[in-house]
């Protein structure tokens, strides 16, 4: 039975070990507060709503999620969407929508949407990244207001020098510690620290509960007080499916980064049937919703955390702060996180990109900007990431339009031979029927597809058009080694097609089986 539970939370003691899976849990519950009760004043709901999001979200998502180490909760990404569905009908519409955003997210995963992942390009992957690193850093710049309001003023003087101070503090003990020790994570280190330091000599500077109170009860389960009614579908639904998909691509693309971090691979499916799960309980339990967290997964990671332990306990110390010790956390100085925040967001920028300029295509270039530009000042990572793979797969099309080729000969029969070099779509078509001279081709015409492909319902056309002009011409053409997909796209030219079948290829698609 131990065997079992240890082989489910994926804890491999030759890969890490127990203290610093529970070390990074609990460093990762503290950097969870502040964030949970930003994100609920963004929202405009009550900061408890964000930790207990967090809280259902964290545990359900490190029990049964395809990425263990990640740390999912409630993000402002979705706290984003919801702020006119609260403002215009309230928040048990909220409820309603987060229900229905886990059943969409559910489906994904049911029917092994997540894979669809693959087809984002490493050029979006870091301007993703970069723009999340970038908002990390900014949305850290309203912990130097005086109070919580949109309005009001900012620091000056002794309280903007003390903040400014203890977060350089804490910047550098996260930085150096692990040069001399291991032993415990450095942003708990730093946390503990600051927060001693600030309680001993009674400095006087911002702390959590300057933000809001973190004490309450476990919540109850209930039922959102909605009429259930088409009305209230057409209300929650266009927000459920925008929170479904910005949830997917940052929990996915996140997923993405700490498989490359980690050297493991994670499922994309199992992931986006957890995160469904964890948004439909959320929902009943008067929760915000959420998804993964870049910044959070990457404390996690970088402290130790490899398996379900940290995330389990992360989530479980999250509750155990608003249930027992919410008076003594609350007393953390807020320069500490920040800190801490700073580092993550230091860490998450892929520098290396600022090095690829004039190195790569410009076209990556491009995209990679246009995705940090809409992430940035948008805080819309669906569209982001949408348009940045629209632009690539655009790029992608334009540049193997110029590509394909055709190489003629005629055989000894008198048979005039066309072996086609690249596959045929929409983009290509123009450049693919200039390659033929049907005037003067002799009576016999072979297109060869050996190392071609009919792509969509323009190849197919062009095909059909190019028989018919060899036909009016009294010539005869034969289609040759089309895979057996693109037998049955051509069915409207079967009359005027001669195939090969027995020396077809037959393309499949790899199976992925991680993201099963």
């Amino acid at each position: 039975m131990r065997a079992k539970i240890i082989n489910f939370l994926q804890y491999d003691k030759t890969k890490g070990n127990l203290k610093d899976e529970l070390l990074s849990g609990i460093t990762v519950a503290l950097a969870l507060v502040p964030e949970a009760i930003a994100f609920s004043f963004i929202a405009g709901l009550s900061p408890l709503v964000g930790l207990y999001s967090a809280f259902f979200i964290g545990i359900i998502t490190s029990i049964f999620g395809g990425r263990p180490g990640m740390i999912s909760g409630a993000t402002g990404a979705i706290a984003v969407v919801l702020v006119s569905l609260v403002i215009n009908h309230g928040r048990e519409y909220v409820f309603a929508a987060v229900i229905l955003m886990g059943v969409i997210q559910i489906l994904v995963g049911v029917f092994k949407l997540g894979k669809f992942i693959r087809l984002v390009p490493q050029s979006v992957i870091y301007g993703f990244v970069n723009g999340l690193a970038i908002i990390i850093f900014m949305s850290q710049f309203g912990q130097f207001k005086m109070g919580n309001e949109p309005d009001s003023p900012w620091m000056s003087g002794n309280s903007l020098y003390i903040m400014l101070g203890l977060i350089a503090v804490t910047m550098l003990i996260i930085h150096f510690m692990p040069k001399l020790t291991k032993a415990v994570p450095s942003s708990l280190t730093a946390i503990v620290v600051i927060s001693l330091l600030v309680i001993g000599l009674d400095i006087p500077t911002k702390t959590i509960g300057d933000l809001a109170s973190v004490s309450g009860s476990f919540p109850s389960l209930a039922l959102p007080n909605v009429p259930f009614t088409w009305e209230t579908l057409e209300i929650v639904f266009p927000y459920a499916l925008i929170m479904a998909g910005v949830g997917l691509i940052e929990s996915l693309l996140t997923l993405t980064l700490i498989d490359e971090i980690t050297e493991t691979r994670g499922s994309g499916n199992k992931e986006s049937f957890a995160q469904g799960l964890a948004n439909f309980v959320t929902g009943f339990f008067g929760g915000m919703g959420g998804c993964a967290m870049i910044g959070q997964s990457l404390i996690n990671v970088n402290a130790g955390g490899r398996s379900r332990i940290s995330g389990i306990v992360a989530a479980l110390g999250l509750l155990s702060i608003v249930l027992f010790v919410g008076p003594v956390i609350e007393m953390i100085p807020m320069a500490a996180l920040v800190g801490l925040m700073f580092m993550v967001a230091i860490g998450t920028f892929e520098w290396a990109t600022l090095r690829v300029f004039g190195k790569v295509p410009v076209s990556d270039i491009i995209v990679m900007l246009v995705v940090i530009l809409i992430t940035v000042f948008l805080h819309n990572l669906a569209l982001a990431v949408l348009i940045g793979v629209v632009i690539s797969a655009l790029v992608f099309a334009w540049e193997n339009a110029k590509r394909i080729r055709a190489r003629k000969h005629i055989d000894e029969n008198g048979v005039k031979h066309y072996e086609i070099f690249g596959p045929l779509f929409f983009g290509c078509i123009s450049t693919f029927n200039d390659k033929f001279d049907v005037n003067n081709d002799p009576d016999e015409v072979v297109i060869d597809f050996r190392e071609s492909r009919v792509v969509d319902l323009s190849a197919i056309e062009a095909l059909n058009k190019l028989t018919e002009k060899y036909l009016k011409a009294g010539k005869k053409l034969h289609l040759r080694h089309l895979s057996p997909d693109c037998i049955a796209m051509l069915k409207n030219a079967e009359k005027i097609v001669d195939v090969n079948i027995l020396e077809d290829p037959d393309y499949k698609v790899v199976a992925d089986r991680a993201t099963v």
